[in-house]
């Protein structure tokens, strides 16, 4: 009660409208850049949606403090800056190209048609910093123990032995591997690849 008593509306409004037009004015200039450089208009529209969505995305990782580990809160913070920097610049170069500024040139037409791959990309490697099994926390001072290929194997057992107990026999995917253990995708590929090989488990076949 005494909250809601201590709320400024006029704040709160202000904040509100202020927000909404910068959404908008924010969309159509990126809308805009879209068009200009050769997406159809059918299809400009995902532009903003895919910065502005990634942007709220790493924001809510980095700000949250309960989404994965620090590598991936760091990682977040990084991006939603990018984000928020590259909806900027879309947005300035786009009332430059249209103030006849700046000419509509190739460097600009591959810089905007390589968004929508780069935030996949990008998107895909946050989620699998936020879906990293940490473990139990490292000593400070302390060297990182070095894991042979047999203690990584085994590893892998383990991580398919637990996967197949909770996912109906189901072995785990190279993926799955690669996010359990922290390890590089040839690497997970690998190791699954020397699971599916043992005796024990060659009735069930992998899923990548």
């Amino acid at each position: 009660m005494d909250a809601a008593k201590g709320r400024d509306w006029w704040v709160i409004v202000g904040m509100a409208v202020a927000a909404i037009s910068a959404a908008v004015a924010s969309f159509a200039g990126l809308r805009g850049l879209a068009q200009v450089a050769g997406w159809p208009d059918q299809l400009a529209w995902l532009l903003p949606v895919t910065i502005d969505a990634y942007a709220m995305t790493s924001a809510r990782v980095w700000l949250a403090g309960t989404v994965g580990g620090k590598t991936a809160r760091r990682f977040a913070r990084a991006n939603a800056i990018g984000a928020i920097t590259t909806s900027i610049v879309g947005n300035a170069g786009y009332h430059l190209i249209a103030a006849g500024i700046v000419a509509i040139s190739w460097p600009i037409v591959v810089l905007v048609g390589a968004v929508p791959a780069a935030v996949l990309g990008l998107t895909a490697h946050l989620h699998a910093l936020t879906t990293i099994n940490h473990g139990p926390a490292s000593v400070p001072g302390a060297r990182p123990r070095v894991r042979t290929d047999t203690d990584l194997l085994k590893a892998a057992r383990e991580a398919d032995a637990q996967h197949r107990a909770t996912h109906g026999g189901r072995p785990i995917s190279r993926d799955g591997l690669r996010s359990t253990l922290r390890i590089a995708g040839p690497k997970a590929t690998e190791l699954r690849r020397q699971l599916a090989t043992e005796p024990d488990r060659k009735e069930a076949s992998p899923h990548p």
